[in-house]
């Protein structure tokens, strides 16, 4: 690369161009890129609407709402501009098929908490209509047939939710993009006192950038493939704090040879022999660690695993190529104006003697083995919140406060029960059911008693006329009930009140007497559960794949079995530390009701891989210095010339993270919370203190069954891997 670095350099360059030019068409993801068309839930709407011919689920709803009390004449326009709605007498409607409206007047609808103060109209549009559209279309009808005097807060459900979630997203990008690239000119500039630096940093990150969301872009075009909304920024979090790690490690390692006293080209050579395999080694275990969420089953990590697979090969090959060529153009002037065979002054060198006292007490036998049992411990205490996390599905309470959909549902969430905007559907089916009026309406009676169910709408609130057939089919065979739950339908709550539902259907129906009843679920909640169910069974597949793939890219670049083994299960404890405190503060701080079903499962891997990547970077110094001298020794030598190499990278990666917290969405908080402590958990308080402390316990046996010591050759080795 240091030979071809103006080819190499024409070469990236065009690629970003190409990139800027031709941009890939834009698809995004819905609920169908969350759930599968034939799982339960779905089908079971499906056959509710075939039996009834009208579905009694919208995900779209206009909201009006008066704290003082709706007026009779407000509430008998809604009633009629609804049935205007469903008989088709506007011609501007679109794709809008129906509407039913439901007050909370009178005690209409059960488990209302106020009277007369609010009213939701429920749109029914086709599911194959895009989610935009429909969020378009409920704007347009709510604009155009409702007045000052109707007291409308807005259009809400999961659908507008989810595009709102979009358009947020979208809106944000940009915004994470400059910023982390802000922070990483400024953590780089001031790690070299350099200004030239942070813009090689700058120019890798940014290449890199726009050819990996290029390239996502146009496979999943390609492949008719939606790209979810979370995906993006999560790609250009990892990419960007992966390519500037790795640009780091290379500054570090040209200043260090310059320091020797070798010229710009032979300097660029040494630098990039000596740091290239770390990074392809590094890169690929992260590569590889990542990609193994392809063995789920959820769409939505079939999504994530090879995306951000993807983001770090391609910064990896960024990394690789364009750097070295980078480094052999400027020589000396990576770092100006500071100057790179600049002598230590009396502070630096008494800061590092210090370094090195701590690091040769921390190898004792004695103080090694209490900051192991110690750090474990810590570790272990803050893993202990980890034990109650709650998965669920963010989509209205995750916007944020201002966001006019998530208004609209605080209002009707207001004026009836939590959840309103997402009700359930419990279809019952049998051949001459709807003649077991007395039944059901005892079934109905235990569902409205059970916890966590506000209220309940069904065949007991249908005596006259059955031929409606709204809860009783015309054909007398099939029942259904319309359940409202007390708590955020797709938060941890809601989801666990539907699964104990699930789980207790059999017996409930057996307790009133209906036998050979086919029962199913049929809602938000039932496709959360679902989701949550699927992500939960994808757990283990996970965890599996996510070790053996990590153990055997350290085994390899190690050859030792030992110290890997040992090594992995510090990440592990690490991680489930990280999540333990994301609980904490999340769910018993915040009052956030369980995270989002997939932060903790994407956090895992990455989290997993990223430690495996430091481990390379700190353990192959070990590894080269143990070869020719004891392991303890080793430690003392290898942890000083590559501790400040790590932490920089590490707070550059976390600010990387971290800055995801500038989407104003709960999903985009978990993520910047949990993966910047983690990192800095690993990077800090792994590499710093646990891992040195147990390579010195471990002692030889670190390296068993492949390190074998050799005597030095002559003069002192020079170090390879991660510079000074």
């Amino acid at each position: 690369m240091v030979r071809l670095r103006w080819a190499v350099l024409g070469g990236w360059l065009v690629l970003a161009a190409v990139a800027i030019l031709f941009t890939p068409p834009v698809s995004t993801g819905g609920l169908s890129g969350l759930v599968a068309v034939d799982s339960p839930p779905v089908q079971t709407e499906i056959r509710s609407f075939q039996r009834f011919g009208f579905p009694l689920l919208s995900r779209v709803a206009v909201v009006q709402r008066d704290p003082d009390g709706l007026s009779p004449l407000t509430q008998a326009e809604a009633v009629a501009r609804a049935a205007a709605t469903t008989q088709r007498q506007y011609d501007d409607t679109g794709p809008i098929l129906g509407a039913i409206p439901i007050p909370n007047t009178g005690g209409v609808f059960p488990g209302s908490r106020e009277n007369g103060t609010t009213i939701i109209t429920l749109l029914f549009i086709p599911p194959n209509v895009g989610l935009n559209t429909q969020y378009a279309a409920a704007q347009r009808f709510a604009e155009s047939h409702f007045g000052p005097e109707d007291a409308v807060v807005g259009v809400t459900g999961t659908l507008p939710a989810r595009a709102a979630q979009g358009e947020v997203v979208e809106g944000s990008i940009k915004t994470v993009e400059m910023a982390t690239l802000a922070a990483v000119l400024l953590v780089v500039g001031l790690a070299f006192r350099s200004v030239v630096a942070p813009l090689i940093a700058l120019v890798t990150a940014g290449i890199a950038a726009l050819v990996m969301l290029d390239l996502v872009g146009w496979l999943g075009w390609l492949l008719d493939v939606a790209v979810p909304t979370e995906v993006g920024p999560l790609l250009v979090a990892l990419l960007l704090g992966v390519v500037t790690d790795y640009v780091v490690f290379y500054l570090f390692a040209l200043r260090r040879e310059l320091m020797a006293g070798h010229d710009r080209l032979i300097a660029a050579r040494r630098a990039t022999r000596s740091t290239t395999v770390i990074v392809v080694v590094a890169g690929l275990t992260v590569a590889a660690g990542t990609g193994v969420l392809l063995v789920a089953e959820s769409p939505l990590f079939h999504a994530f695993g090879p995306g951000m697979a993807l983001a770090v090969l391609v910064g990896l090959a960024v990394a690789v190529t364009l750097v070295p060529a980078l480094l052999a153009i400027l020589g000396p002037y990576a770092f100006w104006p500071g100057r790179h065979d600049r002598v230590p002054g009396q502070a630096a060198r008494a800061a590092r003697e210090r370094r090195d006292r701590r690091t040769q007490w921390l190898v004792r036998r004695k103080p090694a083995a209490i900051v192991l049992t110690l750090g474990v411990l810590v570790l272990a205490v803050a893993a202990l919140p980890a034990r109650h996390l709650g998965l669920g599905l963010s989509f209205v309470s995750s916007l944020p406060a201002d966001d006019q959909v998530r208004q609209a549902a605080v209002a009707a969430r207001a004026g009836f029960a939590d959840g309103i905007v997402s009700p359930t559907v419990l279809l019952l089916e049998r051949p001459g059911i709807t003649q077991d009026r007395s039944a059901l309406d005892r079934l109905q009676r235990m569902l409205a008693d059970r916890p966590g169910i506000a209220g309940v709408v069904g065949p007991a609130d249908q005596p006259v006329p059955d031929e409606l057939g709204l809860v009783l089919s015309r054909d007398g065979s099939a029942a259904r009930y319309l359940l409202v739950l007390d708590s955020l339908p797709l938060g941890a709550s809601g989801i666990g009140t539907l699964s104990s539902l699930r789980a207790d259907l059999p017996r409930l129906l057996s307790e009133v007497g209906l036998s050979g009843v086919t029962a199913g679920l049929a809602g938000d909640t039932a496709v959360a559960a679902d989701i949550v169910g699927q992500t939960t069974s994808d757990l283990e597949r996970i965890i599996v794949a996510t070790l053996v793939v990590n153990l055997l890219m350290l085994m390899l670049f190690l050859r030792a079995l030992a110290a890997p083994v040992c090594l992995l299960l510090l990440n592990v404890l690490a991680l489930a530390a990280t999540l333990g405190l994301a609980t904490l503060l999340f769910d018993t701080v915040l009052n956030h009701d369980g995270l989002t079903f997939y932060v903790p499962f994407a956090v895992a891997v990455l989290l997993v891989a990223l430690g495996s990547d430091y481990n390379i970077f700190t353990v192959g110094q070990v590894w080269h210095e143990a070869r020719t001298r004891p392991m303890r020794d080793a430690v003392v030598i290898a942890l000083p010339v590559s501790a400040r190499a790590v932490g920089t990278a590490a707070v550059i990666l976390a600010t990387s993270f971290g800055l995801l917290a500038l989407v104003p969405l709960r999903p985009f908080a978990e993520i910047a919370f949990t993966m910047s402590v983690g990192v800095l958990l690993d990077a800090l308080f792994l590499r710093s203190l646990l891992m040195p402390a147990l390579l010195a316990l471990l002692g030889d046996a670190a390296g068993w069954p492949g390190l074998r010591r050799r005597p030095p050759a002559g003069a002192e080795l020079q170090r390879v891997g991660v510079p000074v």
